[in-house]
């Protein structure tokens, strides 16, 4: 490299020039020379194939000021140290890699966190990751965290987004991203990315994420500053760098698993009049293929969260992957739905979540014996709020975690047993009971008893209808 000397009225500072093409040198040099407008920061880009110069900011400093802004090794738009990337060894990510090295020039450690998305998804991909380019790869079993500490509070709030979505994608998202900035911790790394692309929703989720745990950290987004386009871009760029890719441009989904779910997005569900193909489904069988004979399972809850199935105690992720089990052979749990993305547009979905559907449906039931009015109308309101922060990615909000608090102590003697039977995709329950039931049989019999004298129906009627009749007096002029 050759050394060049910037001259200032009080001080002579050596820095280094970068190797240019003749036609930038010259401009370069011109620019580095002028005592009367000295540079405040040159950006410069050069393309591989055509190697054309490209200034992409001069800025005039008093003459007292000449600082070269070129990081040694830097890549071609700055310079990081190490970058933890959310990696899953599809095909964003995989490109991601050694388009970090080559724009930021700085060691990839990619993280792929274990949230029950299946051992293929996990094969081989410390050596995809090393071929792609990445220094190490570090995987962590966040199965437990995911469903005690995200599935089960949002199962006990009754958190449902739009009537419809269960939050699996959602609710995965805040503790991927916890334990990156864990393993940046651990790594010493200066940033984090992930490949989320600029028109979702997982960019906040991710990134609010950071922000709230670590906000010293640099993030980079690559979909939001490349010159990539789209998937079918994203593959040929895959090819030209050798990083082996599972997807085709023949059959695209974009498809996100976990042990509470499966998203199908892409490919033929963009537009939303076309039926999903019965090929595209992973997690469930097609309804009217289940069997003929139906299936009951019955789910003990204690204080709002299942504890066991058909009498078995589990831990929580056995739990789930049993009864992801039991209802896919049935069917259950499959949702497609148009929804409304936290950044303004309209996206079309098609969910599995077999094992969601029937504890929801068995969590909801109980709730029905152990909670009064009132207080099911209060949670079923919050229920809404809590689910709209959840999607948004506020999973560390001071709201969330207060509202979760209420749902906690509300659900406290939500405890007791919900049977269920499976048929051809749909879930009927057919038995609850509870220790802490407020059904009172010998009440609500139509037979005479005690406590409940027929009687006194006619007072409350009389005093419950009072403004209704005073207004009818009024307009009737009585």
């Amino acid at each position: 490299m050759a050394q060049l000397k910037a001259s200032s009225p009080s001080s002579s500072i050596p820095v280094t020039a970068p190797s240019l093409h003749t036609t930038g040198r010259l401009l370069y040099h011109q620019l580095w020379k002028a005592k009367t407008s000295p540079i405040k920061e040159l950006g410069l880009r050069t393309s591989v194939g055509a190697k054309r110069l490209q200034v992409i900011k001069a800025a005039a400093r008093s003459d007292t000021e000449v600082v070269s802004e070129t990081v040694k090794g830097g890549g071609l738009r700055g310079k990081l140290n190490k970058v933890v990337l959310a990696y899953s060894g599809g095909l964003d990510t995989s490109v991601i890699v050694p388009w970090l090295r080559e724009n930021y020039g700085c060691e990839v450690v990619c993280f792929t966190a274990d949230v029950g998305q299946g051992i293929k998804e996990l094969d081989g991909l410390e050596q995809k990751a090393k071929a792609s380019g990445a220094c190490q790869l570090v995987v962590k079993d966040l199965k437990e965290e995911f469903v005690k500490d995200y599935i089960f509070p949002c199962l006990r709030a009754g958190a449902v987004y739009e009537r419809k979505y269960l939050l699996g994608t959602s609710m995965a998202r805040p503790v991927i991203a916890k334990a990156m900035v864990d393993v940046a911790k651990e790594v010493g790394a200066d940033a984090v990315s992930h490949g989320c692309t600029g028109k979702g929703n997982d960019q906040v989720r991710f990134e609010l994420t950071f922000f709230a745990l670590n906000p010293k950290l640099n993030v980079v987004a690559p979909w939001r500053e490349w010159d990539i386009t789209g998937r079918e871009d994203a593959i040929e760029y895959a090819k030209k760098h050798n990083v082996p890719v599972p997807v085709t441009k023949k059959s695209i989904y974009s498809r996100d698993r976990n042990l509470w779910h499966l998203s199908h997005e892409g490919d033929i569900l963009e537009d939303p009049a076309n039926e999903p193909k019965k090929d595209m489904y992973m997690m469930s069988v097609d309804p009217e293929d289940a069997p003929d004979q139906a299936e009951y399972v019955e789910i003990g809850i204690e204080s709002g969260l299942p504890v066991s199935v058909n009498g078995k105690k589990l831990s929580p992720p056995s739990l789930l992957a049993e009864l992801n089990e039991i209802g896919g052979r049935h069917g259950i749990g499959r949702i497609d739905m148009v929804e409304n993305r936290l950044v303004g547009m309209k996206s079309r979905g098609v969910y599995e979540t077999p094992g969601g559907t029937i504890l929801f449906a068995a969590a909801r039931e109980l709730e029905f014996l152990t909670l009064d009015r009132e207080t099911i109308q209060v949670k079923d309101s919050l229920a809404l709020k809590y689910a709209e922060l959840v999607y948004a990615g506020r999973w560390f909000d001071p709201l969330r975690e207060s509202m979760d608090a209420f749902m906690q102590k509300i659900t406290e003697t939500t405890t007791g047993s919900v049977t269920l039977k499976l048929y051809k995709g749909s879930v009927t329950v057919t038995s609850r009971t509870s220790p802490f039931s407020l059904y009172r049989q010998d009440i609500s019999s139509f037979e005479s008893g005690q406590i409940y004298d027929q009687a006194d129906a006619a007072g409350f009627i009389r005093l419950y209808g009072l403004p209704m009749r005073v207004r009818a007096m009024l307009e009737q002029g009585l």
